[in-house]
């Protein structure tokens, strides 16, 4: 099933929360509701994308996340009908605008068990799950597609997975990092501020040109929290850096707003996915040439034959004084 445009790299999230550890799809539930409620009114494929993707998330999901979303589109008018029959909402009436949940018995019993919550061991085990360089990838490439809501919805939302994220900066590194990109923001200068970013946050410097070239400015936001910049010296950069860009008061008001409100965790997975997707790259750029070199190897090995003569078993043969043999 293709995604529509209005869900941007969810294809590849669902496969990431399929596989075993690793249980994102609470969030993607949650992400896809916001996403849905944010307009009031939605065309044919995107209700029925909607319906697709929410119908397979809400049986496969917790108590806690199904109130959570079932919550949200009782009072969304716009709520689909076979949403709203699977949530058990009623259907709203003229003198009723809002749908509403259906009335629980007293002593109406539970279809499902209750979830246990996870122990101490589980939370420490999941929080060391580090992501494979395919699933980075594809959070990378989710990240850089979407727009500037679906990054802030991201953002918000990756804080509650599962997935490692990267190790902080050492806090000497991170403050000789910050002061030589406030001087390079000062003089405009994004090469060198590009370099200084890749180098304290361990990125490619292809990696690190896309997220400070990037027309939106939340990766930016992302590698200036990874930093611990302060929010008054983020500011400072977008005014800076590119005067074009920070002339614009709603991008400079926007961006430090999401700044403000973007967690250290957020930004740490964000990072650790950019260094994950180099890997990805890598891996898919050389595979085929080693593979034919190893076969090519064995090829060749297979195809020597052993002399007829070994050395050493051939009999010697003697000559005289005179140069003649005998």
């Amino acid at each position: 099933m293709t995604a529509a445009p209005m869900f941007p790299g969810f294809d590849g999230l669902m496969t990431l929360s399929r596989r075993e550890g690793v249980d994102i799809r609470p969030t993607l539930l949650r992400v896809l509701t916001d996403l849905y409620v944010q307009t009031s009114a939605h065309s044919a494929d995107e209700e029925r994308q909607f319906v697709e993707l929410t119908s397979r998330l809400i049986d496969q999901v917790d108590d806690a996340t199904r109130a959570a979303v079932r919550a949200r589109l009782a009072i969304y008018p716009a709520t689909p009908v076979e949403i709203m029959d699977k949530l058990g909402l009623r259907r709203s009436h003229p003198g009723q605008p809002l749908p509403l949940a259906a009335a629980i018995a007293a002593d109406q019993q539970p279809s499902t068990p209750t979830v246990k919550p996870p122990t101490e061991a589980q939370l420490r085990m999941a929080s060391s799950l580090a992501m494979r360089p395919n699933d980075a990838a594809e959070i990378s490439d989710m990240f850089f597609a979407a727009g500037a809501s679906e990054r802030a919805l991201i953002l918000h939302n990756i804080a509650d997975t599962p997935l490692k994220a990267s190790p902080r900066i050492p806090a000497a590194r991170a403050a000789r990092a910050l002061h030589i990109l406030e001087m390079a923001a000062f003089a405009e200068d994004t090469e060198n501020f590009a370099l200084e970013l890749g180098e304290a946050l361990i990125l490619p410097q292809r990696i690190a040109e896309q997220v400070v070239h990037d027309p939106g400015g939340e990766p930016l936001a992302c590698a200036a929290r990874a930093l611990d910049m302060p929010s008054a010296a983020f500011q400072r950069v977008l005014l800076f850096l590119n005067p074009e860009f920070g002339s614009s008061v709603h991008n400079v008001y926007r961006l430090s707003r999401l700044y403000d409100h973007l967690s250290e965790r957020s930004a740490l997975v964000m990072v650790a996915a950019w260094r994950g997707s180099t890997m990805a790259v890598t891996r898919a750029k050389y595979r085929a040439a080693l593979y034919d070199d190893e076969r090519h190897r064995v090829r060749a090995a297979t195809s020597q034959t052993r002399p007829a003569v070994q050395p050493g078993t051939a009999p010697a043969v003697r000559t005289g004084t005179d140069g003649s043999k005998r």
